[in-house]
């Protein structure tokens, strides 16, 4: 344990055992280097921004054992959307001032792989500077097996149609035995990797997740890590690190016991020790609640997400996040914790300082 804390004081890199030793450390002891590498990237800025969630079907081929969103498990109002349904609700909410149109989809067999791509295509002839973040390594994945198409030919197809970068879905735990105990079907976790090696190739970031709180162990989320930043080494293409909390309504999978706050700030202090070549954690606040993504900005994390306006996904597993937060409620509670609040773009370009 010496030797830990003494790599801990030199912000030496850790190996796997050393970083699976973390976990004996006491929350604020963490806090502490978590907050050292935070404020050596950030100081007291709380990154947010302007962005707006669309789901256009939650039709899905998949059957994710955790996912309440999926209308083929606990979810009984089976929807697509049309592309106009989809272009009204930008209208909208451009007029709001929001900068990221945000859209993931269920895996709909139905449906074209020119209905996944070209609503990408209406929105950039409508509005060329909005950034559309579109199409996770699952997604991509899926049009692959749907439509014998490479994942070279996906990625180039979004690139023509106008996708800027891409989420961090799919992801869930890396590790295959807990894959194939809650997600079976779905990418591999090795084809998720490529797949976002491949989008980074093109010159194109993206972010990266984990899901935790379900049946994984502490070891499987430093495994996941531990992937991620040998493939940023290579690629140095995800932004951002996004530990998504499992949302436990509506879902199949039976996990004993409930995960608590300090279980969640430990996963987000390690994520910001062990993440040396990630510039950004976030705490979404959509699977945490606010205020302990607040609280988080305290323990390595610096990003909260965006205003959202409307959540789907998370909400359907009993999140409290269907109708977003306005920006105003980002601003007041980031200055009452004495950090500065900055709305950024999706590239983590600053563009306010409130």
């Amino acid at each position: 344990m010496k030797n830990l804390i003494t790599k801990l004081e030199n912000q030496s890199r850790l190996n796997e055992e050393e970083a699976n030793q973390l976990w004996d450390l006491d929350l604020f002891v963490l806090a502490k280097y978590a907050q050292k590498k935070r404020f050596e990237l950030h100081g007291k800025k709380v990154y947010f921004n302007a962005n707006r969630h669309i789901n256009p079907t939650n039709i899905c081929a998949d059957t994710c054992k955790f996912c309440a969103f999926s209308a083929h498990r606990k979810n009984p109002n089976p929807y697509i959307m049309t592309h106009e349904e989809i272009i009204k609700i930008v209208d909208e909410t451009v007029a709001r001032g929001t900068k990221e149109i945000h859209i993931v989809s269920a895996h709909n067999k139905d449906t074209t792989w020119q209905w996944y791509l070209e609503i990408f295509k209406m929105i950039k002839e409508k509005y060329p500077k909005i950034h559309i973040k579109a199409m996770t390594a699952a997604e991509i994945d899926f049009l692959h097996r749907r439509f014998n198409m490479s994942y070279e030919e996906v990625i180039n197809k979004m690139l023509e149609y106008g996708v800027d970068s891409m989420p961090g879905g799919g992801a869930e735990i890396f590790d295959e035995t807990i894959r194939n105990k809650i997600c079976k079907g779905k990418v591999s976790s090795e084809n998720w990797l490529k797949i976002h090696k491949l989008w980074h190739q093109k010159g194109k970031q993206s972010n990266a997740t984990m899901l935790f709180g379900h049946i994984e162990e502490r070891k499987h989320r430093i495994d996941h890590m531990l992937r991620l930043r040998a493939l940023q080494d290579e690629t140095n293409g995800f932004n951002a690190f996004i530990p998504l909390v499992w949302q436990r309504n509506n879902s199949f999978i039976q996990a004993d016991k409930i995960m608590d706050s300090e279980e969640i700030l430990k996963t987000i202090s390690i994520s910001r020790i062990v993440l040396d070549n990630i510039k950004s954690i976030k705490a979404y606040w959509a699977t945490m609640g606010l205020n302990l993504a607040m609280v988080a900005q305290e323990f390595g994390a610096n990003d909260l997400d965006g205003t959202i306006e409307k959540e789907s996904i998370q909400s359907a597993g009993g999140a409290k996040s269907a109708n977003g937060v306005n920006l105003k409620t980002f601003i007041d509670m980031i200055k009452t914790s004495n950090l500065i609040p900055v709305e950024r773009d999706s590239l983590y370009n600053e563009l306010k300082t409130y």
